[in-house]
């Protein structure tokens, strides 16, 4: 950050998610309770999946991983939120605020990648299930999540980096719960044009090409699955995906809601509702979705659960 930029601002005032303070306490309550969730339930799934040998398989091998992002997109935002339900005034500092916004992005755009990934091996298990294992080896699993966080990386340096160079010499309340690129670039005092293209171009291609590689994976999946003449066939392929499905529609929904839309309606606090569901209520529903949908991990759980 340039040095003008540093000593004109030092540190910011979250604003956080509501200013009526009747709410305070019951969202304070709610959205514990659903960080309490959404770490035990990730953690567990896991735990499950590293202890539980008819799990490892690629699938679970990216699902466990999908539930580490998880856990740590909701830690970096969630605690501080929190902390602004119970205290007058939510202060962050300079660093902390790019701190935050960076592991954020990271996580953030890793899981759209590994949603990819996760497409990916929906499609070699149904349209090549002769050649999967050789497809989907240890090493090329290893191959893709490496890709999948050094994109993550990637995106983060360069979304953060150019937010770090602006000025902030007005006011300092960020009208969010935590460090986003769009309540920040309001407060710049200085132009924020490359940022808006950078966030238009990157933002872009990590939605678009995420979602269009998923598109294709799924029409391929569905024309083969078309093409099964059993009943019994077509509904344990459908079942196979009908998880990831619900996971990538509502992450790239929000996602796209948040980020996408026409300057006319860039509304902060519908920005919050849509923020609050893709890094609280997700985390929380991917364990849910994966383990009451799947019956691997149902015949896992109780597996543990019942000391068999």
């Amino acid at each position: 950050m340039a040095n003008s930029s540093h000593s004109s601002v030092t540190e910011f005032i979250l604003e956080g998610l509501t200013k009526r303070p009747e709410l305070q306490l019951p969202l304070f309550l709610l959205f514990l309770g659903i960080y309490v969730v959404t770490v035990l339930g990730n953690l567990g799934m896991i735990l499950l999946i590293a202890i539980s040998s008819q799990l490892h398989s690629p699938m679970y091998y990216f699902l466990s991983h999908l539930s580490f992002i998880d856990v740590c997109y909701s830690s970096v935002t969630t605690p501080k939120m929190l902390v602004n339900f119970v205290s007058e005034k939510n202060i962050i500092s300079f660093l902390e605020c790019m701190t935050q916004l960076y592991f954020f992005l990271i996580f953030v755009i890793a899981e759209g990648y590994l949603l990819t990934a996760m497409a990916y091996d929906r499609y070699v298990a149904i349209c090549n299930p002769l050649h999967y294992k050789t497809i989907m080896s240890h090493r090329v699993c290893s191959i893709m999540m490496a890709v999948v966080y050094s994109l993550g990386l990637f995106g983060a340096t360069v979304h953060t980096t150019c937010m770090s160079v602006l000025s902030f010499c007005g006011s300092h309340i960020v009208s969010h719960y935590f460090c986003d690129i769009l309540p920040l670039l309001t407060l710049s005092c200085s132009s924020t044009h490359i940022n808006e293209i950078q966030l238009f171009i990157i933002g872009g291609v990590n939605t678009l090409a995420p979602t269009l590689a998923i598109f294709i994976s799924y029409t391929l999946i569905f024309s083969s699955i078309l093409r099964i003449r059993s009943t019994e066939g077509k509904s344990k392929a459908f079942g196979t995906c009908s998880s990831h499905i619900m996971a990538v529609g509502i992450f790239f929904g929000s996602i796209t809601f948040m980020y996408f839309k026409p300057p006319s309606n860039n509304i902060m606090e519908q920005d919050k509702v849509s923020s609050v569901f893709y890094t609280t209520v997700i985390p929380m529903l991917n364990p849910l979705v994966y383990s009451l949908r799947n019956k691997d991990v149902k015949n896992a759980l109780g597996k543990v659960i019942g000391g068999r």
